[in-house]
């Protein structure tokens, strides 16, 4: 089977055809919310596909902010994925091990970054193993290659401009986390944040892309359907938002699959917006 190359995603048996092939690099970047108690680096070291690079959404990240892993600068993130020997000819194929956290959230961020040979691997490492592919525990080194990066403001809003939408019907916001932490019932795994969301945003949980059974992105005519049903315009102008801006870059995936490539993500999202006080907050 070859890569559909319209679609931003690769099967496990297209990787195990493709695992040793030189202009691909396979990135591993699990994540975990905080209130998940797992060690993404560890169980990394535990099991890995063979060849994957870590990739920590942290550590690659703005590390003037105190809001997590927002996105670095340009020339941090040339330099931290030259160390991971990627560079700009290099198909990139990233995959996590907690239903696509943090997988698209990189895939979005290579493409923030002009990048656009990237794919998500589909089920990630839970769908490769059931399948009987092979994983490895060896410490993975890299020669450093150079990267240059372009920056499409396009794929990103931030505070400023989240505020500026408020009111206006011309773009929607759509909020991936749980309908709990949406409506304000359930508290925020971060301490310190407000509970509810962004006026006049609508939700869809992001868990309901993904097939439960086999960890893969739902066919594209169930993504489409999970949309309308959250009341998607699909004519109009699309932001996702999220916790931290992960799970949005889920959604983000989700709509790339139905042709929206240029859906933005807010990057701060309810961490930031929850957090200040002065910022509008609607419940229920």
């Amino acid at each position: 089977m070859e890569k559909d190359l319209q679609s931003p995603l690769v099967s496990a048996e297209w990787l195990a055809k493709h695992l040793h092939t030189s202009d691909i690099v396979i990135l591993d970047a699990t994540f975990f919310l905080p209130n998940q108690g797992r060690d993404a680096e560890q169980e990394y070291f535990a099991a890995h596909i063979p060849g994957a690079r870590f990739f920590d959404i942290d550590a690659v990240a703005d590390q003037g902010n105190s809001l997590p892993h927002m996105l670095p600068s340009p020339e941090f993130f040339a330099a931290s994925v030259g160390q991971l020997g990627i560079a700009n000819q290099t198909h990139v194929v990233i995959y996590d091990n907690n239903s696509f956290m943090a997988s698209a959230r990189v895939w979005w961020t290579f493409r923030v970054f002009g990048h656009d040979r990237v794919s998500v691997l589909d089920g990630g490492l839970e769908n490769w193993k059931a399948k009987g592919f092979p994983v490895d525990t060896s410490r993975v080194t890299a020669e450093t290659r150079p990267f240059k990066t372009t920056f499409d403001p396009s794929l990103v809003r931030n505070l400023d401009e989240m505020k500026a939408l408020i009111g206006s019907t011309a773009t929607q916001i759509i909020d991936a986390r749980s309908p709990g932490r949406f409506a304000g019932r359930e508290p925020e795994p971060r301490p310190g944040i407000r509970s509810g969301h962004i006026p006049g945003s609508k939700n869809l949980f992001f868990k309901r892309l993904v097939d439960e059974s086999t960890q893969c992105l739902k066919p594209a005519a169930e993504i489409r359907k999970e949309f309308e049903d959250a009341d998607t315009d699909f004519e109009k102008p699309i932001v996702t938002t999220c916790g931290t801006g992960v799970t949005a870059s889920v959604l983000a995936l989700g709509l790339y699959c139905l042709g929206r490539e240029s859906v933005a993500v807010y990057d701060g999202s309810w961490t930031e917006w929850g957090g200040l006080s002065d910022t509008p907050v609607s419940v229920g």
